[in-house]
C-alpha cells in the first residue's frame, strides 16, 4: 500500500523508477552472461589441464620428416625415439584377432575337379605360391566350415595359377571362370543373398586377376584378394584384400640382430621393365655409395649372391615393376634390409594392421632423383629401431603348411574378418 501510495501521490517520480528498471534489467542480464562465459571458459582450460599430462611424465607423440621420408615419434625433454609399436592400434587388433580365430567361418564350393583349375594349389613355391598357400591353408584351418549356413564367407575355390601352368590362354581363363562362377550362382542360394558381396577369390598372378574380368558382377562386388593391388586398375581398398607377394622357400635363414655388417647404403638390381626401374638405373647405377645394378647379379660370380647383398644393406630399393607389387619387397623384410618402396598407387599388404612406416620407407616414384640424400639423412639411432620392428614383423610374412598364429595366412583372414562386418543380408 505504501508503495502503491507514492507511485499515485508522485506520478512524475513513478515514471523515473520504472525507466530505471528498464534500464538496469538489460544491463544486468548482459552481466550474467558475460559472467556466465567467463565461467565457461575457465571450466574448459581446467578440464583440458586436468586431461593433458605434463611433459616430465608422459611422452606425447607427433611426426617428424627426413627429406620425404616421415616416421611417427615419441618426444619427451630429454630425447626422441622411434615408437616401437609395428601395429596401429594393437589392444584393438589383438582382441579382435582373438574374436576372429574364434567366430570366423569359410565355406568352400565343393564344385570342380582337383585335377583341373579348382580347389588345390599348383605348387607352393615359387613367384606366385601365395595363391598356391591361401588355397592349401583354407583347407587346413580350423576357419573352414561344412554348413553353408554357419558361413561368413563364401571361397570359389578356382585357380588362375593352375589354369596358366596348364598353358591356358587369357581368353579360355574368362570363360572357365564365368561359366563355373554361373553354375555355382544357379545350383546354390548364397550369392543372390548379397548379389556375391560375401563372396572371396584369390589371384596372384596378373594374368589370373584379369580371368575375372568376364564376370564384372564379381570384380565390382565380392572381395578380390590379390597381389597387384594398384589403385588406378579397379582395386577398392575398403572392400578388396592385398596378398603379399612372397617368393618361399627363401634361399637364406631370416636375417636380424645384424647391424654392424650392413655396410651398403642402399641396393638394387633387377630388370629395368617399369619407368621407375629405368629412371633408378640412370641416375644411381655409377653411384659408389648405393649398389644399383640394371640386371639381376650374375649367377657365375657365386652361389646366392643376390640374397647375400640383402645381408649386407641396409636400405633395400624396391621399385615397382611390370605391376606395382614386387616380391623384393618380402625378401628385403625377410633377410632384415629396409625397404623402400618405390611404387605410387599400391596398397600395401595388411596396411590397416601393421604400421609401415615404422618398419620401411614409402616414398612418391618422384623422390627417386633425391633418394640417397633421403637415405643418409636417417641417423643410425633411427635405423636401428626401424631394423628391430623390421625383425618384429618378420612373422606376418611367413607361409607355412598349416598355418600357425599370425602367419600370412592368419593376416589375409582377419583382413577378411574385417570386411565381412560390412555385409548385410
Amino acid at each position: 500500500m505504501a508503495t502503491r501510495s507514492i507511485f499515485s501521490s508522485n506520478p512524475a517520480m513513478a515514471q523515473r523508477r520504472i525507466t530505471a528498471l528498464k534500464q538496469f534489467v538489460p544491463s544486468f542480464s548482459q552481466s550474467l552472461l558475460g559472467l556466465a562465459c567467463v565461467a565457461l571458459v575457465c571450466l574448459t582450460y581446467l578440464s583440458l589441464r586436468s586431461l593433458t599430462p605434463s611433459n616430465a611424465s608422459t611422452p606425447f607423440l607427433r611426426s617428424i620428416s627426413f627429406s620425404n621420408a616421415s616416421f611417427p615419434q615419441e618426444v619427451d625433454n630429454t630425447k626422441t625415439t622411434i615408437s616401437s609399436s609395428i601395429y596401429h592400434y594393437p589392444e584393438v587388433f589383438f582382441r579382435n584377432y582373438e574374436a576372429m580365430e574364434r567366430d570366423f567361418k569359410v565355406y568352400i564350393y565343393p564344385d570342380g575337379d582337383p585335377k583341373t583349375y579348382y580347389q588345390t594349389p599348383r605348387k607352393l613355391t615359387g613367384k606366385y605360391c601365395s595363391e598356391g598357400y591361401f588355397f592349401q591353408n583354407i583347407r587346413e584351418s580350423h576357419f573352414r566350415t561344412e554348413d553353408p549356413e554357419q558361413a561368413d564367407l563364401f571361397f570359389v575355390p578356382v585357380s588362375p595359377h593352375k589354369m596358366r601352368g596348364m598353358g591356358t590362354s587369357y581368353e579360355n581363363m574368362t570363360i572357365i571362370v564365368r561359366d563355373y562362377v554361373l553354375g555355382l550362382i544357379q545350383k546354390y542360394p548364397y550369392w543372390n543373398r548379397t548379389l556375391g558381396a560375401d563372396h572371396i577369390f584369390v589371384a596372384c598372378q596378373d594374368v589370373g586377376v584379369r580371368a575375372f574380368e568376364g564376370l564384372e558382377m564379381m570384380v565390382k562386388n565380392s572381395i578380390r584378394v590379390v597381389c597387384s593391388p594398384s589403385y588406378n586398375i579397379g582395386y577398392v581398398p575398403h572392400k578388396d584384400v592385398a596378398l603379399p607377394q612372397i617368393l618361399q622357400p627363401f634361399a637364406l635363414p631370416a636375417g636380424g640382430n645384424d647391424i654392424e655388417n650392413r655396410t651398403i647404403l642402399g641396393f638394387w638390381a633387377g630388370h629395368r621393365n617399369s619407368k621407375i626401374r629405368v629412371i633408378l638405373a640412370r641416375v644411381w647405377e655409377n653411384d659408389t655409395e648405393l649398389s644399383i645394378s640394371n640386371n639381376r647379379i650374375n649367377r657365375a660370380t657365386g652361389p646366392l649372391v643376390y640374397q647375400k647383398r640383402f645381408y649386407n644393406t641396409k636400405f633395400c630399393i624396391c621399385p615397382g615393376g611390370s605391376q606395382v607389387n614386387s616380391a623384393r619387397i618380402m625378401d628385403s623384410i625377410h633377410y632384415g634390409c629396409i625397404p623402400v618402396i618405390l611404387s605410387d598407387y599400391y596398397d600395401l599388404p595388411f596396411n590397416d594392421i601393421l604400421d609401415w612406416s615404422k618398419f620401411s620407407l614409402i616414398l612418391k616414384e618422384k623422390d627417386v632423383y633425391q633418394l640417397k640424400d633421403i637415405l643418409k639423412s636417417i641417423s643410425h639411432e633411427e635405423f636401428v629401431v626401424l631394423h628391430k620392428n623390421l625383425v618384429e614383423v618378420q612373422k606376418h610374412f611367413e607361409w607355412h603348411s598349416p598355418p600357425i598364429p599370425y602367419d600370412t595366412f592368419h593376416m589375409t583372414m582377419y583382413e577378411l574378418w574385417l570386411r565381412h562386418h560390412v555385409i548385410r543380408y
